[in-house]
């Protein structure tokens, strides 16, 4: 949703709608859990994207602009078919940090689980799966996705891995769709937002940015994406 160097599905919806009412962004890309963190030490920071509905933050809080669905992907040759969080009893599973504070049911599914593991370097959950490690991973599927890409790429290019990053995966949307909002320090670019959103959505252009994103990765998540055919 955000790479690196500021681009992404979640960085395009945004920086196209500040630009439709004549601002301009910077991204400042931490890893996730620390953006709220940085936003309510550093004034410097205008705003923060990805924050939960209910999350409390100062600040002038915009209407939902992106979805994320998470779910549980596993390796195709496991045979194993995830529909809830019941089915990995007895499975490892890695996750993003703070994860269990954000996926519904998880903190009470996971004393369940072989083993549990919230790791902020969610490349190293594509490592512990075509490595062996884990069972399942718990997370968005088009960030899974992406960095299964990454690791395929590094071994076209002439690197290891220690193992087959090419190993088909199957990912289930076993958590409904979570919405995130920004917020903003002023109610008047938060204001300019939410307008200049509505306008992205009525022109048909905040979907097509999904379904291009979502395209990109069918292999991985099929239709079960926001449940897109």
């Amino acid at each position: 949703m955000f790479q690196a160097n500021g681009t992404g599905r979640e960085a395009t919806v945004i920086t196209e709608t500040l630009a439709a009412c004549g601002h301009q962004v910077r991204f400042v890309v931490v890893p996730f859990g620390r953006h709220w963190i940085e936003y309510g030490e550093k004034a410097e920071f205008d705003a923060v994207a990805t924050v939960p509905p209910d999350m409390a933050i100062t600040g002038a809080r915009s209407v939902p602009y992106i979805r994320y669905q998470n779910g549980a992907s596993v390796l195709k040759s496991s045979g194993q078919s995830i529909k809830a969080l019941g089915d990995l009893a007895g499975k490892r599973v890695v996750t993003f940090f703070g994860a269990s504070g954000v996926l519904p049911g998880l903190k009470d599914a996971a004393p369940s689980f072989a083993e549990f593991r919230e790791r902020a370097d969610q490349l190293s959950h594509s490592n512990l799966l075509f490595a062996g490690r884990v069972e399942a991973v718990l997370s968005d599927g088009l960030i899974f996705a992406e960095y299964n890409r990454q690791l395929i790429d590094k071994v076209k290019a002439g690197g290891s891995v220690g193992f087959d990053p090419t190993q088909d995966v199957v990912f289930t949307a076993i958590f409904p769709p979570s919405d995130y909002t920004m917020m903003f320090r002023d109610e008047g670019v938060r204001s300019d937002f939410d307008r200049c959103y509505d306008g992205l959505v009525k022109s048909g252009r905040a979907d097509a940015i999904d379904r291009e994103v979502v395209g990109r990765y069918s292999a991985t998540v099929g239709n079960q994406y926001l449940q897109k055919p």
